[in-house]
């Protein structure tokens, strides 16, 4: 991978579309403006499997037609491959474009053409000579894994079939960047991690930039090495997949994360624990490395990594009652809670809250409400 070159760059971009409505004075009808990009800065480098995450209308699909320039930004530029192309016109835009791959949520297959036809569409499209296509065509078949099935029509089929179809139809042309939008929201899990793995050797193997669209927190574990997150078209936060996920600052990245990663309880669960268990129930979030410098020049240092020692010294009662470890980029996150009990169990999570981020629910005689203990733990770590 070619660290640091950019390939995209987003400039305060905004975008803004006008809708026609009914007016409030008089019944008269007038326009309103929403604001689908609002004032993002963003940069992509060549060689990153870059995601872009957000709710449906968060505006992450108007970002990316900002790329291929189907949609022109309102202020702000956008440079793609070296070259503004905000302001291209349709003619300087297409040698562009032929460096641009995109594939669909709902593949966008040609039911009328086999397996073959359909990848080489591109390609007549761009008048390559029949035995190139033809030559082109057998080796991306082969790269996806449909050999035996060049002949069937899409609706032979399955979804992950398609979805290889669409990838080697994107790839057709030799492409620099890659867009990939929604791309695996139609598959089930299983298939979904084959689709991620085939684009991880389009990564790997052929060197090109994955600008991933995504809803999917979990997609965005699975192959990403960098994130922005959108929200009402904002970039609310942005950076490696794993400062992301062991630190989220943002109320919307951690919602996205809970559904990814093993977290904190929900409160009906710390409710049961409390009547199950007499001691103080504690979760550590465990993050196995330090999180980079943020902008302010803060480091969010490792969590979780001394507890056995810490119990240990302190002669505490343990018990595990909850949570999970998963892994970013190859490095350890998640979430543990413990009942912890015995006589130095207050200078024990003393300790402990000195060397992790710790959220105490308190104990059973005396119990932390939920919302309150999340407060002072997301406080602490601030």
């Amino acid at each position: 991978m070619t660290e640091h070159t950019p390939i995209i760059t987003f400039d305060h971009v905004v975008k803004e579309f006008r809708q026609r409505g009914s007016g409030t004075d008089g019944g008269k009808r007038g326009t309103t403006v929403a604001r689908a990009v609002d004032d993002v800065s963003l940069t992509i480098n060549e060689g990153d499997i870059f995601g872009i995450i957000g709710y449906s209308g968060a505006g992450k699909s108007t970002l990316v037609r900002l790329i291929n320039a189907l949609e022109k930004p309102t202020s702000g530029t956008v440079t793609v491959l070296g070259t503004e192309v905000s302001s291209l016109s349709e003619s300087k835009l297409r040698p562009i474009r032929q460096k641009i791959g995109m594939i669909f949520q709902q593949f966008n297959l040609f039911s009328t053409k086999t397996v073959a036809q359909n990848i080489a569409y591109p390609l007549q499209l761009d008048h390559w000579r029949k035995d190139y296509q033809d030559k082109r065509v057998a080796q991306l078949l082969d790269f996806v894994g449909l050999s035996d099935h060049a002949n069937k029509y899409p609706s032979q089929l399955s979804g992950g079939q398609k979805q290889r179809v669409g990838i080697a139809r994107a790839l057709a042309t030799n492409p620099k960047i890659l867009l990939a939008d929604e791309a695996t929201s139609a598959l089930d899990p299983e298939t979904t991690t084959e689709v991620l793995s085939l684009l991880k050797r389009v990564n790997k193997e052929m060197g090109i930039t994955i600008v991933l669209i995504t809803h999917q927190m979990n997609v965005v574990q699975q192959i990403a090495n960098r994130v922005a997150v959108i929200s009402s078209g904002k970039v609310v936060e942005s950076g490696s997949v794993y400062d992301v996920f062991a630190a989220p600052r943002q109320p919307v990245t951690k919602r996205f994360i809970s559904t990814a990663i093993s977290g904190i309880p929900e409160e009906s669960r710390i409710n049961t624990m409390h009547e199950e268990n007499l001691g103080h129930i504690v979760t550590v979030l465990i993050r196995q490395h330090d999180v980079e410098e943020r902008e302010d020049g803060t480091v969010i240092a490792a969590s979780g990594q001394n507890i056995s020692q810490l119990i240990a010294k302190h002669g505490v009662r343990s018990s595990l009652l909850y949570g999970g470890i998963d892994t970013v980029n190859g490095v350890a996150i998640g979430a543990i809670t413990y009942e912890f009990g015995g006589d130095n169990v207050e200078s024990f999570l003393n300790e402990l809250a000195q060397n992790s981020d710790i959220v105490d629910f308190g104990t059973a005689a005396q119990p932390t409400p939920y919302e309150q203990a999340l407060i002072k733990a997301g406080q602490e770590q601030a």
